[in-house]
């Protein structure tokens, strides 16, 4: 079960190790794109390259769903980036539904772990599997592995480094479960545990750059945001979304939230402490460019 290019990592893995995959949930096709045209989901796309048996519900308490569900017989159930599923599926199977999420549990419990780790400042998270439980995120684990995070590393970055550790991590569990040898363990509860973090979903106004932080702070959230769904600014009026940065760690001879720039190769931004010189943006309207590019094109007001 899963939608994104990140669950197909796993599902590869799986077909690649001779698991019997008697079955694919995905998202339904969704108009998109200038002309509106279905498309489907990457896992959908690799199901249909593979010969993969699909179901695309709109509702996962449809009743003929889950009676076509019934009817596959899995023994376990794999969830990688797909949506909360009611306890009528997941408790389904006889070995129960396993999760991978994108973190250390009970660490960023939540829909954003990879994004959230990055703003934070964390300088290493990791991958879990666990079997899934009514509440979101809480299921006793069945195993972890952990890797660094790079100072300069974007969502983007981590995500794609993330998904292929996260299949092998996954491959393992299957193994580890079908043969009897892997031991679950409870997960320790938030109140038991003081700083405990969240990854809650991202809103627009997470996204928008407060410049009387610290530029540590900033810097964090652009590469914690790119290259989705990207922290963004406003210059002379106009939206900029802002992929790639850098720090300039002295103080800055303009107010905060002003910027100053050549007109030719930078453009910097006062924060409270530093600035924080833009290398790769993008204006409402146009596309993603270098700071050099942008700067030679942009009209001025």
């Amino acid at each position: 079960m899963g939608t994104p290019e990140f669950a197909v990592a796993t599902l590869d893995k799986l077909v690649k190790a001779g698991c019997s995959i008697v079955g694919v949930v995905t998202a339904p096709d969704k108009a998109a794109g200038r002309g509106m045209q279905l498309q489907q989901s990457a896992v959908k796309q690799f199901a249909n390259d593979h010969g993969l048996f699909v179901l695309q519900p709109e509702k996962l308490k449809n009743p003929d769903f889950l009676e076509q569900l019934k009817n596959l017989q899995a023994d376990l159930q794999i969830v990688v980036a797909f949506r909360m599923l009611p306890e009528v599926v997941w408790n389904m199977p006889p070995m129960g539904t396993v999760n991978l999420h994108g973190s250390l549990l009970p660490q960023y419990r939540g829909a954003a772990p990879i994004n959230w780790a990055i703003i934070n400042g964390e300088k290493f998270t990791g991958v879990t599997t666990f079997k899934l439980q009514q509440e979101i995120d809480t299921g006793d684990i069945l195993l972890t592995t952990s890797m660094p995070i790079g100072d300069q590393e974007t969502a983007g970055e981590l995500h794609d480094k993330m998904k292929e550790i996260g299949a092998e991590l996954l491959l393992q569990t299957v193994k580890g479960l079908a043969e009897g040898g892997l031991t679950e363990s409870p997960q320790i509860e938030s109140a038991e545990l003081k700083d405990l973090k969240i990854a809650p979903k991202i809103f627009t106004a997470t996204c928008q750059i407060d410049w009387n932080k610290s530029i540590t702070e900033i810097f964090n959230l652009i590469r914690g945001l790119s290259p989705y769904p990207t922290a963004f600014t406003f210059l002379e009026g106009k939206k900029v979304k802002i992929y790639k940065s850098e720090k300039i760690d002295s103080t800055p001879s303009i107010a905060v939230g002003e910027w100053v720039t050549d007109k030719k190769t930078f453009l910097n931004f006062a924060a409270i402490d530093g600035s924080i010189a833009i290398l790769e943006l993008q204006l409402e309207g146009k596309k993603k460019m270098s700071i050099g590019d942008f700067l030679r094109g942009y009209r001025w007001a």
